[in-house]
């Protein structure tokens, strides 16, 4: 018997955002994605495509004047319909964010226990000093960091900024959330700091079965979290699906412009290329695909029609007119 598939615990539904009604064109525009307990979506896109914006719309943190429409479904809430009190009940406890900076995460005044300790007790104030003291030091031992009764007396910058990222996701994970939005984690990182964030990542996932949303403009990171991968591209979704299958055969000209600007150890002598031009700004309208500007296979018919996300026969999701016409 086939088990029965299990709910999303996170559906984004046409997501838009406009910060500026004067405008043509949306920040975020009709954006669409889903991700179950225990599974990792990746967000990918070159920096200002709209990627870290939509993380903070999931989390009710849209700078003003931002306005966000469409439906944000997590475990069955519609959070753009739930009130500030209900969002702060949810953040933190039911999802968390880790940003791409420990620094403007920690407070710089504050002891590491003191702040975690904050966070525990605002969200279960029945907890004594000592319990909430003990449940923080077991995050940090989870999250790999030695020594945590010690590390709870540190300040920020006492620790290193390895170090400083684990307590992040440890901040992240102190109330057991079931999804987690992870906001270029490893971005500051080096390279072997970076490698044992990941796996750390990698593991609660698996472990504890928390579903996670990792933003990143590097598809080599997502590659070692994600199954599941949506590429953006100027406020919208240009290609989503089987991270494994857009790995192997990127459909959308923009996903592989961003794969054939990735070093390859396999291929040393290989030029890497770049795509030409730049993201348009909101102001740019287009009347037909917003890649056409860049895209050297467009045809007289992307400038004219805006393709839409259209499905192909591997499951994917792919907005260009030659995908189209081929399937």
């Amino acid at each position: 018997m086939t088990p029965p598939s299990r709910s999303p615990i996170l559906s984004v539904k046409d997501v838009t955002i406009n910060f500026d009604q004067t405008r043509l064109r949306d920040t975020v525009q009709g954006v669409s994605f889903s991700v179950k307990s225990g599974e990792a979506l990746g967000l990918a896109g070159e920096s200002g495509c709209g990627k870290s914006i939509t993380g903070l719309s999931i989390m009710g943190l849209t700078p003003k004047p931002g306005k966000v429409t469409g439906r944000i479904e997590f475990d069955g809430e519609n959070l753009l319909e739930s009130s500030p009190k209900r969002m702060r009940k949810i953040r933190g406890a039911g999802i968390a964010m880790i940003f791409q900076d420990p620094s403007n995460t920690l407070n710089p005044v504050m002891t590491i226990g003191a702040q975690l300790a904050e966070q525990l007790r605002c969200h279960r104030p029945e907890l004594s000093k000592a319990q909430a003291r003990e449940i923080c030091e077991q995050a940090l031992e989870s999250v790999g960091i030695s020594s945590p009764r010690e590390r709870l007396s540190n300040y920020p910058h006492e620790i290193s900024g390895g170090m400083r990222q684990r307590v992040a996701i440890a901040s992240a994970i102190l109330l057991s959330p079931k999804l987690i939005i992870a906001d270029e984690p490893t971005t500051a990182l080096d390279v072997t700091i970076q490698a044992q964030i990941l796996e750390l990542i990698r593991e609660l996932k698996s472990t504890l079965q928390t579903a996670i949303v990792l933003i990143s403009h590097d598809i080599g990171v997502i590659a070692q979290i994600c199954e599941n991968m949506a590429v953006m591209y100027a406020g919208t979704i240009v290609e989503s699906g089987m991270t494994s299958k857009i790995l192997a055969a990127p459909l959308h000209p923009y996903t592989k412009g961003l794969l054939n600007a990735v070093p390859s150890v396999r291929s040393r002598n290989r030029v890497l290329e770049s795509i030409p031009g730049t993201v348009p700004p909101p102001s740019q309208r287009f009347a037909g695909c917003i890649f056409q500007d860049r895209c050297q296979f467009a045809i007289p018919k992307c400038s004219e029609v805006n393709p839409g996300l259209l499905p192909v026969d591997d499951g994917r999701l792919v907005a260009c007119h030659l995908v189209a016409g081929a399937c």
